[in-house]
């Protein structure tokens, strides 16, 4: 099974990446403004999802950029990132206090889905390459 140990080794890769105090910082500072925006428009509801998401797609950005030279790559990136408008705008979400590890958990199940995406996607588009190469040219 190399797709199960593909998005082992995926996992293993988002372990070892860690933010240093001073990023923190920056994407605290620089979603401050966001706040406010969500809030001017009385939508503050929707920014943990919102932010929830966009970290998510970065982390898989970072932990898969050995594909960022790949076209397919950011076409489904944004597939991705089309597939979570819906779910950020038509859930009820709650302004109500949600516990981290809730959080937490349905983070990461969003990031192994998307692993596992691309993971497939990447075996597929090397089969066609593989074939494409293979394939003899008259």
């Amino acid at each position: 099974m190399p797709l199960a140990k593909d998005i082992k080794n995926d996992i293993k890769a988002g372990k070892k990446i860690w933010l240093p105090w001073w990023a923190v910082l920056c994407l605290i500072i620089g979603a401050l403004p966001v706040v406010w925006l969500f809030d001017h428009f009385g939508k503050l509801n929707l920014f943990l999802p919102t932010f929830n998401c966009i970290a998510v797609l970065g982390f898989a950005i970072a932990v898969k950029r050995k594909l960022r030279r790949h076209t397919w790559f950011w076409g489904m990136m944004t597939i991705l990132a089309a597939l979570h408008v819906p779910l950020i705008l038509f859930v009820p979400w709650t302004t109500k206090w949600v516990p981290a590890t809730a959080i937490a958990a349905i983070d990461s199940a969003d990031l192994i889905v998307m692993l596992t995406i691309l993971s497939v996607v990447g075996k597929f588009m090397e089969g066609s390459k593989t074939a494409e190469m293979s394939a003899p040219r008259f």
